[in-house]
């Protein structure tokens, strides 16, 4: 026990580490940065939604570094085949096939747009996030731990786009939406990036302390009462059942599956040890709430016609 808490100090300030290095590169976005670092020790996946220039490439980057994880962007174009991103087997000049791994054998992969490629290419993609591995001809190739997925979407242009099927959705542990910079923050991003001098970040953790920390964030003790609370919350947004909040009846076709509770737990049991707490109460499962909830519930056409936004609704529940 006294060596699970010595890791949990440990881990805490590795997090204050690795948010001083990043904010040395990335003006503001602190939820952003939040919600990201939670998802790797979770060993999660994360959708992020926002409009070009908001610095999610560069704030990608700047985590891989900080964690000395190999990283690689693959833009999602509609011409896009599964084997750009898994690879495949190629002749060589021994009339030998043998296998060459593409772009998803890294540890950190932004996926840009990519609602923007056929679902064949979503699909192969989503493999890689669910089960760790790739398949190419026949074979499976197991990818390097950790491996961590951040997907992008653009929030205006829908033209010529796949929206991503339900099932899909729900592979992703969050969704984050990433808005407009402060004026403050704006000043300073103008003011950082437009001399002659760039900062970069340091590395704070390695591939086996990350390991080492998402197994620490799994030991995290969570009380059948807050089982319970995260159980009647996800409940709750499954419109026309007994358990139904009025804002989900009112206002979603569709609510939470079980893997929502499932993440919610994990998130906060991280959000807890990243602030320094050693067991989960309402408030960490609140803190993820949205995370987790935004992309897993459905609004109806009621709710669009009433701009009313999946957070209110989540907020709803949450009170």
């Amino acid at each position: 026990m006294s060596n699970s808490i010595e890791q949990a100090k440990a881990f805490g300030q590795h997090i204050a580490q690795l948010k001083l290095e990043i904010g040395k590169v990335v003006v503001g976005q602190e939820e952003v940065v939040e919600a990201l670092i939670n998802a790797v020790f979770c060993h999660g996946h994360v959708l992020m939604v926002g409009v070009p220039g908001l610095a999610k490439t560069l704030l990608v980057k700047t985590l891989s570094e900080t964690m000395e994880l190999s990283f690689n962007r693959i833009q999602f174009t509609p011409d896009l085949m599964p084997s750009d991103i898994i690879g495949s087997e190629i002749l060589d000049d021994s009339r030998k096939f043998h296998f060459v791994k593409g772009p998803i054998f890294s540890n950190i992969i932004l996926a840009d747009e990519i609602n923007r490629t056929p679902p064949k290419t979503q699909a192969a993609l989503l493999e890689a996030m669910q089960e760790r591995q790739v398949t190419a001809a026949g074979t499976r190739y197991d990818l390097g731990s950790p491996f961590f997925v951040l997907a992008t979407q653009n929030p205006i242009e829908q033209e010529g786009t796949y929206p991503l099927p339900e099932a899909q959705l729900d592979r992703f542990m969050f969704q984050v939406i990433l808005d407009y910079p402060l004026f403050v923050d704006e000043v300073n991003i103008l003011k950082q990036t437009t001399g002659s001098v760039t900062q970069r970040a340091g590395a704070v953790l390695n591939a086996e302390q990350i390991r080492n920390y998402q197994s620490l964030v799994r030991e995290v003790p969570v009380t059948d009462n807050v089982f319970e609370q995260v159980v009647k919350m996800v409940q709750q947004t499954r419109p026309n059942t007994e358990t139904a909040h009025t804002m989900a009846t009112k206002y979603l076709s569709y609510g939470a599956g079980p893997r929502a509770g499932q993440n919610l737990i994990l998130a906060a049991k991280c959000h807890a040890l990243m602030h320094g707490k050693y067991t989960v109460d309402r408030e960490d499962v609140v803190a993820v709430s949205k995370w987790v909830l935004r992309h897993r519930i459905v609004r109806n056409f009621r709710a669009e016609a009433e701009g009313v936004s999946a957070d209110q609704i989540i907020e709803a529940i949450c009170k």
